[in-house]
């Protein structure tokens, strides 16, 4: 009989610990919410690099990369050369040379010629080219080209030709460098915002070229109407 009360007295009350129940399952239901927010966090940054990587590959596989070369012909003509170093194909629009003494290009022209991937397209310059350098030059001659590829408009950088011009005599044409930077992307594609004033900005010389923006700004207008 003493057993008895004496268990009675320090057995542990059901309801009171009934009560704690529903605080406990929502403690723990808390806990595991937060364990699978941030495993879905995790695979939500992993997903995101995931698609980047396959996004930058494709890019990498499928951007226009051009190269650009002068070649003498004779004393009184060269040739440029446009090989398209990509997959995808292009139309060129523009050419434009200039001396490295000068910020403003000497001469632009336009085209409208396709360039399929793989494939080298050339034209003789004749006396273009003596309207960039004159009768008497011996120094750095500067060549960019404008072309629109998947709906954007690119430009290359500056490749750079030594050129030594004596009394209206072309005598040298040698390559000074590569291009150092793949085509920047001029104009987004349609309905993505209008960047047009950026196809008048000088790879090379930047932002200081702004008597350039204004002129080329006046000369493409024309031509894109």
């Amino acid at each position: 009989m003493h057993f008895v009360q004496g268990f009675a007295q320090h057995t542990i009350p059901i309801t009171p610990l009934l009560a704690y129940i529903p605080l406990i399952a929502t403690v723990v239901t808390t806990i595991v919410s937060l364990i699978l927010a941030r495993a879905t966090l995790r695979y939500t940054e992993a997903s995101d690099r995931s698609l980047a990587l396959a996004r930058e590959h494709f890019e990498r596989e499928w951007a226009p990369e051009l190269h650009i070369k002068l070649e003498r012909l004779s004393g009184h003509d060269a040739k440029i050369m446009a090989t398209n170093l990509a997959k995808i194909s292009v139309l060129m629009q523009m050419v434009q040379l200039r001396k490295l003494s000068l910020a403003v290009p000497s001469l632009r022209y336009f085209l409208n010629e396709p360039l399929v991937g793989g494939t080298t397209w050339s034209e003789s310059l004749g006396k273009r080219l003596f309207d960039c350098t004159g009768e008497n030059y011996q120094g750095q001659v500067a060549i960019s080209l404008t072309f629109y590829a998947a709906g954007r408009m690119y430009r290359t950088d500056w490749f750079r030709f030594q050129v030594e011009v004596h009394n209206g005599q072309l005598l040298q044409i040698e390559p000074v460098n590569i291009s150092a930077r793949r085509v920047r992307v001029l104009q987004p594609r349609p309905g993505a915002g209008n960047t047009r004033s950026d196809l008048v900005r000088d790879v090379v010389m930047g932002d200081t070229a702004k008597s350039d923006e204004d002129a080329a700004t006046a000369a493409i207008g024309p031509a894109k109407r």
